[in-house]
């Protein structure tokens, strides 16, 4: 149980999604939704992963020409994930359900962190109602 609380917070190696061929079954064949500014595509995993969820986050090039510019607003989403990712796992495993999620900003101004997190709340809330739905359609 200590274990379990003190990674609540961490973003772990294994929950990182760096699998190409994982991330384009995910653009073929995920359900997505868009929570402004934030666009996620997810779906079950397939295959056996290390936690409840693997991650990925991307920031186009479209609004944003500078990498400074869209590595910064990467590091606010992923800390953003971090600090509300637990609600998410412990849903996920009530339903023992794993699943693979690609979020994409598509905002097209500089964000603030406060409005990225209170966005990223709404955004997993979304996620886990589409998920739960999910679930009981499929009774998995």
């Amino acid at each position: 149980m200590l274990a379990m609380y003190n990674n609540k917070f961490k973003f772990n190696k294994n929950e990182k999604l760096c699998s190409r061929r994982i991330i384009s079954e995910l653009f073929e064949s995920g359900k997505s939704f868009y929570s402004s500014p934030l666009t996620v595509l997810w779906m079950k995993s397939r295959d056996k992963i290390p936690s409840p969820a693997i991650v990925a986050i991307s920031v186009g090039k479209k609004n944003f020409r500078k990498a400074v510019e869209r590595n910064r607003i990467k590091r606010l989403l992923r800390e953003a994930w971090r600090i509300n990712k637990h609600k998410l796992y412990m849903k996920l495993e009530q339903l023992n359900v794993q699943i693979v999620i690609m979020i994409i900003y598509s905002g097209s101004k500089m964000p603030v962190y406060h409005d990225l997190e209170e966005h990223m709340e709404n955004t997993l809330n979304s996620l886990l109602l589409q998920v739960n739905e999910y679930c009981s359609n499929k009774n998995v």
